[in-house]
């Protein structure tokens, strides 16, 4: 996107692969919302001013909504040959209206324009992907709520490692995706100041009001320098990077639902409608949407180091180069907004089992942790009862037994201290029930953090 004149200084029209090459309206023609938006408010703005004459600026706005309604349709003729967006709708306007088409542009450059229509465009992506995430949200606090008094191993090193509730793993989830949508908020705020009337890079000399302006758009001021306003894109990488995060749990979310609904681990059976079968394999039923959602995070993280590598070596101000911003971050929030929807949809109609949890919190030694707190409660130094325990873990593995079955004299042959109630210690529920801490698994507990969840997404409801 340049400024480059159309005659006057040139003399050749531009060679066909360079024009094709330079062609970006199908990829920017989706900010046709947004690019009609910013000329409205600047040309009511430029009437306001008496720059332009009311009656120039009521055909130019009238003009505009028949463009817009006529894209609505599905009518519009766009033309590679004019470039962009911007000069698509320009040039229609023009055409549809005359003279008063062409001074649309007093006072401003495509420069800022398409900064405009970017900070526009994607504010509403992190808006409606925040709206996503929300949704996966309610769908994890229905299944918490609902699985309460489901329980299951907890993992260290993909170990069974101590039991905790069902809910209890959603709800992690839950936080991390929390994270997430607050990084988006974060961004969509920060990227709330208007580049309108910063022109090519140095303003312009016409009396242009860009508070007026940047309070039409929604924004919460004008930019405060016209050269990073036109020729900056870090708003851009924060959005992208939030949705790379984002995109990294909802990979470590579809792992799980992989493992769980395999026949190792048979936690859950994943619904038909986000499952598929085998070409050759007719028992086959493969989650292939979470896994999906797990190779699509590349897509992701990859729209990020586009970005990146783009801007790391652009002077100021404007570069062409920054033409090439909208496929990546297109892509990453049309990516991660199918990801969320994939994902609440698989986690909706998932059934879990009951049974195949709490078989699955008999082997692996769950409550070894218990009895070495047993000894930690009753005074014994904390390293001197998790080696007890672990002796005790060796004898039960070497008999071929539970802890719970090993006898009571095997305990007090390994420490003194035992007495009969370490086998109470011993009970799942009873070990997780103990674990009553803020952000732990006992039932209480994790009763009040979906309360909580739902009260958060109560709020934003109403907000």
């Amino acid at each position: 996107m340049s400024d480059k004149a159309w005659g006057g200084r040139f003399e050749q029209e531009l060679d066909a692969i360079a024009a094709r090459f330079s062609a970006s309206v199908d990829v920017d023609g989706r900010l046709w919302p947004q690019d009609i938006e910013g000329s409205i408010a600047h040309v009511r703005m430029l009437a306001d001013r008496n720059i332009l004459s009311a009656d120039d600026a009521e055909q130019i706005v009238t003009g505009l909504g028949t463009i817009r309604a006529s894209i609505e349709r599905g009518e519009f003729q766009w033309d590679e040959s004019k470039e962009d967006v911007h000069m698509n709708i320009e040039a229609a306007l023009s055409s549809a209206i005359g003279d008063a088409g062409g001074r649309l542009h007093t006072g401003r450059s495509r420069n800022d324009q398409v900064a405009t229509d970017m900070r526009l465009w994607t504010r509403q992506a992190c808006d409606s992907v925040v709206a996503d995430i929300d949704a996966l949200l309610e769908v994890l606090a229905d299944k918490a709520d609902g699985h309460l008094d489901f329980l299951m191993p907890g993992y260290t090193h993909l170990q069974r490692a101590q039991p905790v509730r069902l809910a209890h793993h959603l709800l992690a989830w839950a936080e991390m995706l929390d994270r997430d949508r607050g990084r988006l908020v974060d961004a969509a705020k920060r990227m709330n100041e208007s580049p309108l009337g910063s022109a090519a890079l140095a303003g312009t000399t016409f009396p242009i009001d860009r508070a007026a302006t940047a309070e039409a758009l929604g924004f919460d001021r004008p930019m405060l320098n016209s050269l990073d306003a036109v020729g900056s894109r870090d708003f851009l990488l924060e959005a992208v990077s939030a949705l790379a995060i984002c995109s990294v749990h909802l990979s470590r979310i579809a792992e799980e639902l992989v493992l769980w609904s395999s026949q190792e681990f048979a936690f859950m059976q994943m619904s038909d409608a986000f499952t598929t079968g085998s070409s050759i394999m007719p028992q086959k039923k493969n989650p292939d949407m979470p896994e999906l959602v797990r190779g699509k995070t590349g897509r992701v993280v990859g729209s990020l180091v586009n970005l990146m590598v783009m801007l790391k070596g652009l002077p100021l101000a404007y570069n062409r180069d920054l033409q090439e911003d909208k496929a990546p971050v297109f892509d990453a929030f049309d990516t991660v907004h199918d990801c969320l929807a994939v994902l609440s949809g698989a986690i909706a109609s998932a059934t879990f089992d009951k049974g195949r949890m709490a078989d699955a919190l008999q082997s692996g030694f769950l409550d070894a942790t218990e009895v070495a707190d047993w000894l930690a409660l009753r005074g014994v130094p904390f390293r001197e009862a998790h080696h007890v325990a672990g002796k005790l873990v060796q004898q039960a593995v070497q008999q071929g037994k539970t802890l719970s079955q090993l006898p009571l004299e095997s305990y007090q042959a390994a420490h003194e201290a035992f007495d009969d109630t370490v086998f109470r210690a011993l009970n799942m529920e009873a070990a997780i029930e103990r674990r009553d801490v803020p952000g732990g698994p006992a039932r209480g507990r994790v009763a009040a953090a979906i309360a909580e969840l739902r009260g958060r997404l109560q709020t934003r409801r109403g907000a």
